[in-house]
This record gives structure tokens, C-alpha cells and sequence, in this order.
């Protein structure tokens, strides 16, 4: 791999990377991965974030890889895909945002682990972690390198969204292992806080991607008019 393609996957990777983490907000949910794993013991907890970073991990990497041909092969368009994965984390954040917090009696007993088992995919995965958003997104970066067929640029390709599909992942892990050493140091108002503060950004986050998606589509017909 010479220097110039090896820089260029760097760069990929950084900014794939970072969009990613700046829409998952993997500190952010992991506030409402405490409140909604709250009647877990730690040890099931800490291992039901780890079968969600895999989920999270595949997901990720799925859509990086096929997500362009799959949204081609249904005639789908990627801003038909942002605008409605806009709206629904829109309406996820909402319904966090102005969800009331439960009363210390309305806690529920620890789960079993198979019950808990059965959040891992819906809705700790799907949802709350890589949702519409976070997959529209990865589809969206891997979208100009689907239009490359040079053997070695697909190689590169599919290395880089390896890399930062297993980065996202390793800090999904990180933050939601630790959600509740976190939650604790914060205390019940601090998590509160913490919790509404990641909805609202959350919310923020769907008007983006709605947004560019709108836009794209009116740049779109004011080309076609012109």
C-alpha cells in the first residue's frame, strides 16, 4: 500500500469515525442504556453491552458494505433514506426527551438473562445505538466508494469500513460497560440531566440528517429546473 493510499484510508477512517460517534453519541446513549438496563444485575448488564457493540459492529459494517447496492437494488435514493431515518431518531429523542422519570417503586426486579438477552438487538441495538441515523449515515460514506470499481480502491474500501466499524464498536463497549460507574458518580439528578441533555441532542441530530436530506433534494430539482 503506498503512501498516498494509505493516507487517503486515514483520512477516510478519521472522518468516518467521527461522524459516526458524533451521531450514536456512545457517552450520550449510554445514559439511557443505564436507564433502560436499570433491573439488571451489573453482570448481565455488562455483558448484554457487550453483545450490543457486536450487534452494533455487524450492523455498522453491513450497511458500509451493501447498504448502497441494497437502497439501489429497491430503487430507494439516500436522501429518501435521510429524510425518513431523520424523523424517526427525531421522534426517538422525543419520546426520551419528554418521557417522565421513574418513581424509585416502579423499579423492576433483576431480569433474568434470557429476558435480557431479548433487549440485545431490539431496542438496545436497533434503535437506541445504530439506528436510521447512524445507518444512513455509514451507507452515506460508503456511497462514493461504491461508485469506484477499481479492484484495489474496493479492497481499501472494505478495510476502512472494517476499521471503523470496529472502532465505533470498541467505544459502544467502552461507554456502556461503564454506564453505571458513570451514572453513580452523577447521581439520580446528574443522569437525569445527562439523560434529557443526550435526547435533545439526539433530537438536534434527526433535524440534521432530515435536513440534508431535504436539501439535497431541492438542489436536486432547482438543478433539474434550471
Amino acid at each position: 500500500m503506498d503512501g498516498f493510499l494509505l493516507a487517503r484510508v486515514l483520512g477516510e477512517w478519521l472522518f468516518g469515525v467521527s461522524t459516526l460517534v458524533s451521531i450514536i453519541n456512545p457517552a450520550g446513549t449510554a445514559f439511557v442504556f443505564q436507564a433502560a438496563t436499570s433491573g439488571l444485575a451489573k453482570p448481565e448488564r455488562r455483558q448484554l453491552a457487550r453483545i450490543v457493540s457486536r450487534n452494533s459492529f455487524v450492523l455498522l459494517l453491513a450497511s458500509m458494505l451493501l447498504g448502497a447496492r441494497l437502497l439501489a437494488f429497491f430503487g430507494i435514493s439516500l436522501e429518501a433514506l435521510r429524510i425518513a431515518g431523520g424523523a424517526v431518531v427525531v421522534m426517538t429523542g422525543w419520546q426520551m426527551l419528554v418521557a417522565e422519570p421513574a418513581e424509585p417503586a416502579e423499579a423492576v426486579e433483576p431480569s433474568t438473562r434470557t429476558s435480557a438477552l431479548r433487549q440485545a438487538f431490539f431496542p438496545l441495538t436497533m434503535p437506541l445505538t445504530t439506528g436510521p441515523g447512524s445507518i444512513a449515515a455509514a451507507i452515506a460514506l460508503s456511497a462514493s466508494a461504491a461508485q469506484d470499481n477499481s479492484e484495489h480502491r474496493l479492497l481499501a474500501a472494505a478495510l476502512v469500513a472494517f476499521l471503523i466499524a470496529a472502532a465505533v464498536a470498541m467505544l459502544v463497549w467502552i461507554c456502556y460497560r461503564h454506564a453505571d460507574t458513570l451514572a453513580n458518580w452523577l447521581g439520580s439528578n446528574g443522569t437525569l440531566v445527562a439523560t434529557k441533555l443526550s435526547a435533545f441532542l439526539l433530537v438536534c441530530v434527526g433535524v440534521q440528517i432530515a435536513l440534508n436530506g431535504i436539501e439535497a433534494v431541492l438542489t436536486r430539482i432547482v438543478g433539474n429546473a434550471a
